[in-house]
């Protein structure tokens, strides 16, 4: 019979082994940041089993508007960021989250494994917790291991954080993405705050690293933004082209008549280079050429008349490759016909941009009442601003960009994501990962989104149109009796079995448009499809098969295989555009390298 002073024996024995291992690391530690491992506890739904997305049809919503479809996953982030290293690895091409700043009064909980039956919900970590650096760097490091992999090669992440765990959290971020992939720390300068004795500390930060900056020198990535002001001066000058296009017209032929009635000799035409004045009244030069000549003398056809254009006596002044693609970017000005020499067109806002600053100036005061003024009441404390988060993406993604957010809490990136997209016409997709806790996942980061994407009447009363796109919600669930490590062949067919939606993500092929007994079919908005025969019986697969064969675009086949699928592959060699892969030992191998 087990009495409490073999229990207290017994722990003091752990905790001893703990100190001996910790000053054995210790001892091999040269330099960087050093905390005591603390265990994270998760429910025990999750214990000992395999991680996977379940959708939950109700609360999504699709709108045929050909935008982008968004994804929002409520659950622990460590499960779901489990289940993205299978469908999203080196993929995301930005990350930006607002983690729980560890202030001491935040409500950052942790769930200690070793104090469950004290504290079966969790801890709240206050200011005098004496391991409370600890437990949040123990609870951020299992978070960034898993992003630092969903990274693509050019991937950036940005976190915001204050001055209580800024310090750690820069050192922690060395030892996960590696010192040398630090880009830059930014200051948020969000407004005078009256809550401090001594100083008013009135900004926060932004640490930024990149997966490799070394990549991003070698691709020649260089990060832009708009200059501030720079639309609207530009949308003005747009404005009035349009209020004075007939007058404009009929002045710029005026000009062009005139020119032409002038004798040769009139000191109007004393310029040999200029002979022309096009519809905005700029004249153009009848030749470019390398200073001194010598310029590459390739021809080139007018896009319009089909023959060779003037070649300048120098030669032209770029590269027959330069050439090319700026003629695949639409900047060469050809002119009426072959009888005069290209130039290239130049934009306004092809030059009104910058290298971003490192501090940006806003109050943050005005996201909060924007969040009012959408729900028409206060739901959340001190959201991000989207303005920002809008900025931030825009200079270190592309249009196409997947956008990640795992602690999505009012729902602030996926927001700044449809702004964007209505703003510049981008196809950017966005993840969010929140926790079940109080309902904000389905109350506030759910329904904030729905009311951007669909519309709604704001505060005053007004209607608000919505910015278009749709919507798939998602939960972390489980399967088997064991880890990945660990899966019997039990665990095997039930993770197949129940994998459809993390093959589905994987494919970006979200809409289920058949489900049966042993197989499902899957598609999106592009033509590509998925289809998955997740049983080990295989009496229907005739079936399956009859059912690819009727799809039309690229497909994807996953079939369930004690080994590696190659022996279903031959079966569909004669169809273009299929791939065949197999489960579910591909999800196995991936969540074993993550040690889960």
């Amino acid at each position: 019979m087990t009495t409490d002073n073999d229990k207290l024996l017994r722990r003091i024995r752990e905790l001893e082994q703990e100190v001996a291992e910790w000053k054995a690391r210790i001892s091999q530690q040269r330099y960087g940041l050093v905390w005591m491992e603390v265990p994270e506890s998760f429910d025990e739904e999750s214990k000992n089993r395999i991680p996977i997305l379940e959708e939950d049809v109700e609360l999504g919503f699709t709108q045929n508007d050909n935008q982008p479809t968004h994804i929002l996953i409520e659950g622990d982030n460590y499960h779901s960021l489990t289940c993205l290293n299978y469908t999203h690895r080196n993929q995301v091409d930005v990350i930006y989250i607002d983690p729980p700043y560890n202030t001491g009064n935040d409500g950052f909980i942790y769930r200690d494994e070793r104090f469950l039956e004290e504290r079966p919900d969790g801890q709240a970590i206050k200011g005098n917790h004496p391991m409370r650096h600890s437990t949040w760097l123990s609870f951020m490091a299992k978070r960034l291991r898993l992003a630092e992999q969903l990274l693509t090669d050019t991937g950036v992440i940005f976190i915001s954080i204050d001055d209580n765990e800024q310090a750690n959290l820069k050192l922690l971020c060395d030892k996960i993405f590696g010192e040398q992939n630090f880009v830059a720390q930014m200051i948020w300068s969000a407004g005078r705050k009256n809550d401090s004795k001594y100083i008013s500390v009135s900004h926060e930060y932004i640490l930024i690293y990149a997966k490799s900056v070394e990549t991003l020198k070698s691709k020649k990535v260089i990060w832009r933004e708009r200059k501030q002001g720079i639309d609207d001066i530009y949308a003005q000058y747009q404005s009035l082209m349009r209020k004075y296009k007939d007058d404009y017209a009929a002045m710029t032929k005026g000009l062009n008549d005139w020119y032409k009635s002038l004798p040769n000799g009139h000191p109007a035409k004393d310029h040999k280079h200029y002979n022309k004045i096009d519809a905005k009244g700029i004249f153009f030069p009848d030749n470019i050429s390398w200073p001194g000549g010598g310029g590459p003398k390739y021809e080139l056809i007018h896009p319009v008349t089909g023959k060779a254009v003037i070649v300048p006596s120098g030669g032209y002044r770029y590269t027959y490759n330069a050439m090319q693609k700026l003629l695949a970017e639409d900047k060469i000005y050809f002119g009426e016909d072959e009888k005069r020499v290209p130039c290239q067109k130049s934009y306004l806002h092809d030059r009104e941009t910058s290298v971003p600053y490192s501090v940006i100036y806003q109050d943050g005061r005005a996201a909060t009442k924007r969040l009012m003024n959408l729900f028409g009441k206060k739901v959340f404390d001190n959201p991000k601003d989207e303005e920002i988060i809008q900025r931030l993406i825009s200079f270190a993604g592309h249009p196409n960009s997947i956008v990640l957010d795992f602690f999505a809490g009012s729902g602030t990136t996926m927001h700044a994501v449809s702004s964007l997209n209505a703003k510049d016409g981008g196809r950017r997709q966005c993840i969010l990962c929140q926790a079940s806790e109080a309902d904000i996942c389905r109350s506030v980061t759910l329904e904030r989104n729905r009311r951007v994407m669909q519309g709604y009447t704001n505060a005053k009363g007004e209607e608000v149109k919505g910015l278009g796109g749709s919507l798939k919600y998602y939960r972390t669930a489980f399967v088997g009796r064991h880890t990945a490590r660990e899966a019997s062949d039990a665990d095997r067919i039930d993770l197949a079995a129940r994998a459809g939606c993390l093959l589905a993500l994987a494919e970006n092929t979200l809409y289920e448009t058949e489900r049966r007994k042993h197989f499902q079919l899957f598609t999106n908005r592009q033509g590509q499809h998925t289809a998955i025969y997740f049983s080990e019986d295989y009496s229907d697969f005739p079936t399956f098969e009859t059912q690819v064969r009727q799809l039309e675009g690229s497909i994807c086949i996953y079939v369930f295989s004690w080994g590696d699928g190659t022996e279903f592959a031959p079966m569909f060699d004669d169809l273009p555009n299929v791939v065949v892969k197999s489960i579910p030992q591909p999800i196995l191998d991936i969540y074993k390298s993550l040690n889960t």
